[in-house]
């Protein structure tokens, strides 16, 4: 149930993304609104189907509202973004932030996170790894010390996975009127309009979600299963055929190059390894095939 849903959320998110290129105007802007929103069922949905309304919760309140917490922040202050200004084009705002924004963080939020999971060995262990884990005779030590090596690394790169996500994000919706810097220097090469300092406070508030997100979480979102495939999928769609609207269809060269080169800290890895536990479990059934009389004997 949790991964036809998921799927077919998914699904419908792709098809609009699709749109999105053809699109024009008013309408350009309503499909952003509706994609951002079905980002956020989709994220969010599949936290509370895969893990509970603990977990759903806790992305909720870190996300969507640390997100709108950050930004109400960031319009008044300029801190830690940089001072910018929202378009009314978004749809309604609340302290100078369109609600939609929030939900943003949330929609990438959670992927970037089972990404995160998957790559610093949060798989869901099998029944013999597991009794070969509790035959094993290392010192409590040495086993917190990689665990807070772990948990180190999964931050960093969970923080990494989710903020690299502006560097296509930013350009576009700018390019877009959405927003707009009013003072945009110093800017990235080919990134004009834009302040560093955007996606420095990038880095720092998702670290600090990401940071946030485990403990209220609970443990549930240690480990990751088939269940998330989707939201693998999910992020692997948004590296892939961002790279592909912003070089292409779009006119955003420069985007396509920074986005491609800090997203690839996580996507590439994550498809190689999703990859090769898909050939390991082709391989292990293959073992498994039961002889077929007449046909395998004679091999």
């Amino acid at each position: 149930m949790t991964r036809r849903i998921s799927w077919t959320l998914l699904g419908v998110l792709v098809f609009a993304q699709i749109c999105y290129p053809l699109t024009t105007g008013d309408t350009r802007a309503g499909l952003t609104v509706a994609t951002v929103v079905l980002g956020w069922l989709l994220s969010v949905g599949h936290a509370l189907l895969s893990r509970g309304p603990r977990v759903a919760a806790a992305l909720v309140a870190v996300a969507t509202g640390g997100g709108f917490a950050i930004e109400a922040i960031g319009v008044a202050t300029g801190v830690p973004f940089g001072s910018y200004d929202y378009s009314g084009e978004l749809g309604p705002k609340l302290a100078g932030v369109p609600l939609i924004i929030p939900l943003a963080w949330t929609w990438m939020a959670w992927p970037a996170w089972l990404a995160a999971v998957r790559l610093t060995g949060g798989r869901a262990a099998t029944a013999g790894g597991l009794a070969a884990t509790a035959g094993g005779s290392g010192s409590t030590a040495g086993r917190s010390g990689s665990t807070a090596r772990r948990w180190v690394g999964r931050i960093a790169l969970a923080t990494v996975g989710l903020a690299a996500w502006d560097l296509f994000l930013d350009p576009q919706m700018v390019a877009e009127g959405y927003w707009v810097w009013r003072n945009a220097t110093p800017a990235l090469p080919g990134l004009a309009g834009i302040p560093v300092s955007n996606y420095l406070g990038w880095l720092l508030f998702a670290v600090l979600m990401m940071s946030a997100l485990r403990p209220l979480a609970g443990p549930t979102v240690k480990r990751t299963d088939k269940r998330d495939h989707p939201m693998f999928a999910l992020y692997l769609w948004t590296y892939f055929s961002s790279i592909l609207a912003h070089a292409v269809f779009l006119d955003l060269p420069a985007s396509a190059l920074w986005g491609a080169a800090g997203m690839v800290v996580t996507a590439v890895p994550l498809a190689v390894t999703l990859l090769r536990a898909r050939r390991a479990g082709d391989t292990h059934r293959d073992d498994h095939q039961p002889a077929r009389p007449g046909v395998d004997a004679t091999r």
